[in-house]
């Protein structure tokens, strides 16, 4: 029973080899000045587009996203509330009490305080 799979497997090679194919055979073929230039929403760049970022920025993303995702999964969890029952609840509350105590350890350790530098762990 692994031919279903082969066959799939050929066929999104096949898939993907003809795709490729055809866009090279149809794209367009130019050289102009600013062919390898990026484009900032038809404003003039000024400078290189590799900008060294700071460490701060990468933080606060990565918060954004956990913290997100917490927000989504408090909705999905929302609309099922009453299916769940207190099951779910006590989930909730483990969920929301591991991230709150990711948040505290964030804290005390000093990432979320930008006017000093972090501490050192030993």
């Amino acid at each position: 029973m692994l031919w279903p799979l082969l066959v799939y497997f050929a066929f999104v090679v096949f898939l993907v080899s003809a795709v490729l194919i055809v866009s090279y055979a149809l794209g367009s073929r130019h050289s102009e000045p600013a062919t390898n230039e990026p484009y900032e929403g038809g404003i003039v760049s000024e400078g290189s587009a590799r900008v060294r970022v700071s460490v701060k920025y990468y933080m606060i993303a990565m918060f954004f996203v956990v913290f997100d995702l917490e927000a989504v999964f408090l909705f999905a969890w929302a609309g099922a509330v009453r299916e769940l029952g207190w099951a779910g609840y006590c989930e909730v509350l483990l969920f929301v009490g591991v991230l709150f105590a990711a948040l505290i350890y964030l804290w005390k350790s000093g990432a979320l305080d930008w006017s000093r530098p972090p501490r050192r762990s030993r």
